[in-house]
Parts: structure tokens; C-alpha cells; sequence
């Protein structure tokens, strides 16, 4: 276990990291023999500063829910990062590059809750009776530490990705809002194009067999510390696509079909 000091020095370099723009090394590199739970520290200790400072949690992503995504991390579980305020960006949105470090695109879909979730023992069909709509959504991901080391080529561990707040930067949604009871989520698909070419394509059945199973999953892991999942929250399911790096004049656009559209241009 890390000392208290120890993961305060951590989430002060991510923080620093993210408002300098320059991406630091990742956190195992100092303490290798550190865990799950002192990434999670790390990331809370990160967030609290934030929250102090005055933005307000939204929110929450989970992510490594697909099996591909699992087998690139060396991990059998999903992880999960806080969404903040600042974090939200519209459909449509043209955002700065030079604000993000090593950017990428993942392709989502996103619940927003009408019910409080709270227990050990949620269901699928508790989260849809829960929600208020689904609907689509990008995550836009960061690494404040590197992804893989320029000098080393070190590649960061899942605790690395966990203390850097689950590489979430962002979400942006649109298109249809869903009533989740009256469709099959597993077939929600999207095409996703980047730049106008075909770069992926998906079902939302990559999210753990159903994305409503990833809501159970952050439902269940914060039950034991009595935390509930709150009505107005946004919760992104896990990306049922491979990331998408993106540069300066990159354009990605998703498409849901009859659920709509979403896109994002970088500049």
C-alpha cells in the first residue's frame, strides 16, 4: 500500500501534468509494487483536488468492458474514471488538441439516470427501469502519463491508466435519446469514420454481452463503500470500439443509425 504522502505526490503530478500540457511517467515506474486500490486512491485524491477548486461530478465512464480492450490491459475486470463538469462538450464540438494529451476517440453509449441505483445485487433490467434515455456518445481519452515511453518504451499498467482518472478527457453526446426498454441494446451499432473514411465499426453487445451490464458493474463496485448512483448522472458504458488517435484537423463522426449522429472536429 502506498502512504498517504506517496499518493499525494502521484495526484499532484497528474494534476500538474494535465494543466502543463507535458505527459510525465507513469506512475509504476516509481512504484511498482503498488495496487488496484492505490490506483483508486490516487485517482479520488486527483478528483477531490479538482472538486475543491469548484467543478462538480457529473457522473461516471467504465472502461476496459470489452474482452479485446481486457486482453491489451492484461486485466479481467473494467475500471472506472469520475466525470467532471468541465468534461462535457456538445455534439459538434471543435476542440483544441494542444488541450489533450495523446488523444483519442472511443465510441460509446451513454445512460442518464431518472432513478437512484444503489446495492450489490443490481440487475440489468434494474439499470433500464433506472434510466431516463440512452443515447450516443464519444469519450474523448487522454494519457497525462505516457501510454508508452519515448526513451524506455515502458508501456503503462492498468494501475496507471486507473490513477490517471481512466484516461477520461471528455464525453460528448447526441443524436436520438432512447427509451432503453424498447430496444435491444446489444445491436446498437455505429460506423465510425475519421476524416470521411470507415475507420470502425461495432455492436454495443461488446460491452460486457449488454452495456447495461456495465452500469450493474460500477453499480456493484461502489456499493460496499456506500456510494449510490444518482438520478441526472451520466454513466458511459465502456467502448464497444477500438481508441482512435486523432491530430489537428481530424473529424470523427459516428454513425448510429435511426439513433443519429455524432461528431467532433480537432484543430
Amino acid at each position: 500500500m502506498l502512504t498517504e504522502k506517496q499518493i499525494a505526490i502521484a495526484a499532484d503530478n497528474l494534476y500538474a501534468a494535465e494543466q502543463n500540457r507535458k505527459q510525465i511517467d507513469p506512475v509504476t515506474l516509481t512504484h511498482n509494487k503498488m495496487d488496484m486500490e492505490d490506483a483508486y486512491a490516487i485517482q479520488t485524491a486527483w478528483v477531490n483536488r479538482k472538486v475543491s477548486e469548484g467543478r462538480r461530478v457529473v457522473g461516471y465512464k467504465i472502461g476496459l468492458t470489452s474482452r479485446a480492450m481486457q486482453r491489451v490491459m492484461k486485466i479481467e475486470t473494467p475500471d472506472y474514471g469520475v466525470l467532471l463538469d468541465d468534461m462535457v462538450f456538445a455534439n459538434g464540438s471543435e476542440l483544441d488538441t494542444a488541450n489533450f494529451l495523446d488523444p483519442q476517440i472511443e465510441v460509446e453509449l451513454a445512460f442518464v439516470l431518472k432513478k437512484r441505483l444503489f446495492g450489490d445485487d443490481i440487475t440489468p433490467e434494474q439499470v433500464i427501469d433506472a434510466t431516463d434515455y440512452v443515447i450516443p456518445a464519444f469519450e474523448l481519452i487522454a494519457a497525462r502519463s505516457y501510454r508508452v515511453h519515448p526513451a524506455t518504451a515502458y508501456t503503462r499498467t492498468v494501475f496507471d491508466t486507473i490513477s490517471d482518472n481512466a484516461a477520461n478527457a471528455g464525453i460528448i453526446m447526441g443524436g436520438q435519446k432512447v427509451n432503453p426498454a424498447e430496444i435491444d441494446l446489444r445491436w446498437v451499432g455505429a460506423i465510425v469514420k475519421l476524416n470521411g473514411v470507415v475507420e470502425q465499426t461495432g455492436l454495443a453487445a461488446a460491452v460486457l454481452d449488454n452495456p447495461a451490464n456495465g452500469i450493474c458493474w460500477i453499480a456493484k463496485r461502489f456499493a460496499p463503500h456506500g456510494i449510490a448512483l444518482e438520478p441526472g448522472q451520466i454513466l458511459l458504458s465502456g467502448s464497444f470500439t477500438a481508441p482512435i488517435r486523432v491530430k489537428p484537423g481530424d473529424v470523427v463522426t459516428a454513425d448510429y443509425g435511426p439513433f443519429g449522429e455524432i461528431s467532433v472536429r480537432f484543430f
